[in-house]
């Protein structure tokens, strides 16, 4: 009988690994695709982006023995009748063309925090670390400028952290996050600087040169990411959801960065679970006319980042409780 279940476990977890290939027609081309049982559809969409450069959300996949079970991008292909050498097709419409909107980008407002013991599952989860190889061997980070040695990395997102995406404006100018610049300036002595934005690499080059984040004198930008840098991976509590695994980065860059000299800063923590312990949780930026007057937020990181900079492992520390430390790190600056 145990022998009988652990024979069944083995089938069901060599059809999960195993390497599916799929043909995908789309604008008169077919194009060659390969996923894995245990990738969702939003997976099997990114991969498609890679080779069309029609972003997920622009795709619609059609194959009539499935149905609309493709339309939900949670669903793992090994739920679905799909094998090798099986031909879909997919409308959609590539962005080369189209004015990016600040608003193009979803809106997603439920974040929530995994309980330790299941975050930490997620990042050991064998399933996980498969999806971060694959992402390793396929995603090639460009680099902007050269990586410094002996610097730290700081990672940061766009959308609400360092600017407010969704307010409207006559100047992008005036939907970014106060202090910008003078906090990439000031940072820039100790740390690499990284983008990565959930969204297209269009937008993010789009956003920040508007910004003036790209050319700026005082600062240099090392790369920037996007979407199809991330992976999905699933909990039992939350289902399936996309993340950014830093650990594409140290396998690219291993002789300058690792989890121990490497923070990120996102406003949704979602995005910390492949590295929980190099995340720090950045208050959104959003209803930036409202809020710009008062917006403090960059002016703290600053005495964050520069006071935890001389330290050998950022990992050991609890991101947490940034703003204790940064509060009593300026008391005691000016008592001395």
């Amino acid at each position: 009988m145990a022998a009988s279940a652990s024979a069944s476990a083995s089938l069901t977890s060599s059809a999960t690994e195993e390497e599916i290939t799929l043909t995908v027609k789309w604008s008169g081309k077919e194009y060659t695709v390969r996923v894995c049982g245990n990738d969702s559809v939003a997976e099997l969409k990114r991969s498609i982006c890679e080779l069309t450069n029609v972003l997920p959300k622009r795709q619609k996949l059609l194959y009539p023995k499935i149905g609309n079970k493709l339309a939900d991008e949670s669903v793992l292909l090994s739920q679905l009748p799909i094998k090798s050498s099986l031909k879909m097709t997919m409308i959609g419409t590539v962005e080369d063309d189209i004015i990016v909107d600040q608003v193009d980008s979803p809106e997603i407002v439920d974040d929530f925090e995994l309980g330790q013991d299941e975050a930490v599952d997620i990042k050991d989860k064998e399933v996980n670390k498969q999806k971060l190889r694959k992402r390793i061997d396929q995603f090639k980070i460009e680099l902007k400028n050269p990586c410094r040695p002996g610097k730290k990395l700081l990672v940061l997102d766009i959308d609400y952290t360092l600017f407010d995406h969704r307010s409207i404006a006559e100047n992008p100018l005036q939907l970014m996050r106060p202090y910008l610049h003078e906090f990439l300036t000031a940072v820039y002595a100790e740390y690499d600087i990284m983008i990565w934005s959930a969204t297209s690499m269009k937008w993010v080059e789009l956003k920040m040169g508007q910004l003036g984040v790209l050319n700026n004198p005082n600062y240099k930008i090392t790369a920037l990411l996007d979407h199809l840098a991330m992976i999905t991976v699933q909990s039992d509590s939350r289902g399936i959801f996309d993340c950014k695994p830093l650990g594409l980065i140290w396998a690219k860059f291993p002789e300058f960065y690792s989890s121990k000299n490497t923070i990120m800063f996102d406003d949704l923590r979602r995005n910390f679970v492949m590295n929980p312990r190099n995340g720090l949780v950045i208050k959104p930026f959003r209803k930036a006319h409202a809020n710009r007057d008062n917006d403090q937020e960059l002016v703290k990181l600053t005495q964050y980042l520069l006071a935890i900079a001389e330290l050998d492992d950022l990992s050991v520390l609890d991101h947490k409780s940034w703003e204790f430390f940064a509060e009593g790190n300026a008391k005691n600056r000016r008592r001395t």
